[in-house]
């Protein structure tokens, strides 16, 4: 089973990581997907479906036998508080989103680390068991990525990326892309400016010696960014996936019966 400690020391050395995206509050499908060969597994608090007792069940069924994976969590919102409770359910790194500003970033590593470099309360309740518990053996082991999917992070994203103590930028795609003037999420007309800010992105992450990470809809996509130089990639989602391989098993179906 792969550990938080290994899992962060790879993200810090920027080696290639692929992890899997989920949406769905489903431990049973996080149980199978854990043995599957990916580095992690990202469970999206933000814009997925999960309350927190389905955040723990999934982040505990991640660590089922001949697991590959660890648990990462988007957070809700550059809050300590969310960022605090996804870390005590043991989750070996956070994604926070919406950082416009280096100010953002400080704030997001400090609400990682406990006091005195940080401001994260203690009391890891389940993440005791598998990360730390010591203040100092958790920082070795837990991660922050702060999310580059803004005008204003893309403006800053030198500063942002120079930011003491963060591991990490990832790419939300979807609203970078509206953010340069995209009149879609997926706007084929910006595709020259969305690939210029996805370089400045890299280049800026490679200049500071942290990680860099893009959300992708297909492996085929995930493999082309890493070749690319991003560090490590996320295969979206468990819910688009299923409604797409259900379709083609009923365009199949219907084939077969015509």
């Amino acid at each position: 089973m792969t550990t938080a400690a290994h899992f962060t020391a790879a993200l810090r050395d920027r080696r290639p990581l692929l992890g899997y995206w989920s949406l769905l509050d489903s431990p049973v499908a996080a149980e199978r997907l854990a043995r599957l060969g990916y580095d992690y597994l990202a469970f999206d608090a933000q814009h997925g479906l999960f309350g927190y007792q389905g955040l723990l069940n999934n982040l505990i069924a991640t660590d089922t036998r001949g697991s590959t994976a660890v648990g990462v969590v988007r957070v809700e919102a550059n809050d300590p508080t969310y960022i605090g409770r996804a870390l005590d359910a043991g989750a070996a790194a956070v994604i926070v989103p919406l950082v416009d500003t280096a100010r953002d970033a400080t704030d997001a590593v400090a609400a990682v680390r406990y006091p005195p470099h940080g401001r994260r309360s203690y009391g890891p309740m389940r993440a005791q068991l598998r990360i730390g518990p010591n203040p100092a053996d958790t920082h070795e082991q837990t991660a922050v990525l702060a999310m580059i999917e803004t005008a204003d992070g893309l403006a800053n994203v030198e500063e942002i990326c120079a930011t003491p103590g963060l591991d990490g930028v990832y790419v939300g795609p979807s609203d970078l892309r509206l953010a340069i003037g995209g009149a879609t999420s997926t706007d084929p007309d910006v595709a020259d400016a969305f690939e210029r800010a996805l370089t400045r992105i890299r280049e800026a992450a490679a200049a500071a010696g942290i990680a860099a990470g893009i959300h992708n809809g297909d492996g085929a996509s995930a493999a082309r960014r890493l070749a690319e130089g991003f560090t490590f990639a996320s295969v979206a989602a468990d819910v688009v996936h299923l409604q797409q391989i259900a379709a083609s098993h009923l365009d199949a179906a219907r084939e077969g019966r015509a």
